[in-house]
């Protein structure tokens, strides 16, 4: 029952198709530029191109194809499209910065003898520059147009 409504479904399968292909491809430019292999890139946010820009931006070019671009559909995801985006390249940028920020005083406190009570360090890597958002987008828009409708 599942399977058959999932692959089934044209504007559920497309924004998981996109969102893989970003995490495929985030994967291995990490692997060409740090000839090492992070699992995590499979599946973890931030990075370049940007997963969650490609599926939002397949869905809203899907729901055009499949409904048009004055159905209310189209705006609904066309207005969802635009949050996440705003929020990748905003609050979630903002958020790895001060991570990374925190992570670098924890380090110097703890090279004093300091002991904080927290022993991992935050997760920097969670948002996007505006060059990783447009990438994962036109990655979305691309694999939407290249894949019809059913």
């Amino acid at each position: 029952m599942i399977q058959k409504l999932f692959f089934n479904n044209y504007l559920l399968m497309l924004p998981v198709i996109s969102w893989a292909v970003a995490q495929l491809l985030k994967t291995l430019l990490t692997l060409a530029m740090t000839r090492k292999f992070e699992p995590e890139r499979l599946v973890g946010s931030g990075g370049m191109p940007s997963s969650h820009s490609a599926l939002v931006c397949s869905l809203f070019v899907g729901t055009a194809k499949k409904y048009g671009a004055s159905s209310p559909y189209f705006a609904i995801t066309l207005v969802l499209a635009m949050i996440v985006m705003y929020d990748a390249m905003g609050v979630r940028l903002e958020t790895g910065k001060q991570a990374k920020l925190l992570n670098r005083i924890i380090d110097d406190l703890r090279e004093e003898g300091q002991d904080i009570g927290y022993d991992k360090k935050l997760k920097e890597l969670v948002g996007h520059t505006p060059f990783q958002v447009l990438s994962g987008a036109l990655l979305g828009i691309l694999i939407a147009i290249l894949i019809p409708v059913f």
